[in-house]
């Protein structure tokens, strides 16, 4: 039996998850959290064979708490399950050491076949991303690259202010005030030498990480 540890800020989508999860007979939620935080405890507590987790949350994202983790426990498999399609994401969560990276969209089989796959320590990307090796010449060798000088929290960031996402809007997103989101904001600025939020969509939009629709948004 895979025990998993079912990490998501909703608890609606964390229910239905826990259902579509358990549709396996080889698969049961062995328990649950509501933020990286949370998933650290519980995960010493339960010892899980993989940790299905969610990248935007409050209090502590899934990129950042899937680095706490590894580091804590070096042999925690993790597969990522997020609403993001972007193939940068992905790149991000496998850097950072997790096994799996799972889309939202994705179908039931897929699932099962991502979690069977992570708790036998073997990497898995979903149908709608490319092999670990394309994303890998992806980061580092197209217009992504200019992105690995943002630490993940402004990474988060630049993403929902290219998405058109007002400051206060970000602010709610992540847990965080909007100050502190000005002071990303500024940041991401500097590294990437653009002067405002209408460059910062112009940029991702060039660079393929949102569609036109989002970049002309103010």
């Amino acid at each position: 039996m895979i025990r998993i540890l079912l990490v998501d800020d909703h608890s609606l989508v964390r229910a239905g998850l826990r259902r579509v999860i358990e549709e396996a007979a080889d698969i049961v939620v062995a328990a649950e959290a509501c933020n990286g935080q949370e998933s650290i405890s519980e995960f010493a507590e339960v010892n899980p064979d993989v940790v299905v987790m969610d990248i935007s949350m409050p209090k502590m994202d899934g990129m950042e708490a899937a680095k706490r983790l590894l580091s804590l426990h070096p042999d925690a498999r993790i597969l990522i399950l997020t609403r993001y399609h972007e193939e940068h994401y992905a790149v991000r969560t496998m850097k950072a050491g997790c096994l799996g990276y799972l889309t939202k969209g994705s179908s039931t089989r897929e699932l099962h076949e991502a979690i069977r796959a992570v708790a036998q320590g073997r990497k898995f990307l979903s149908d709608e991303g490319k092999d670990i090796v394309n994303l890998q010449l992806l980061s580092s060798r197209s217009g992504l690259a200019p992105l690995e000088c943002l630490s993940d929290r402004e990474f988060q960031v630049f993403c929902l202010l290219a998405r058109g996402q007002a400051l206060k809007e970000v602010a709610a997103t992540l847990g965080l005030s909007a100050k502190t989101v000005e002071t990303y904001r500024t940041r991401v600025l500097q590294k990437l030498s653009l002067r405002n939020n209408v460059e910062i969509c112009r940029f991702a939009y060039e660079h393929g990480l949102v569609d036109n629709r989002t970049a002309a948004r103010p």
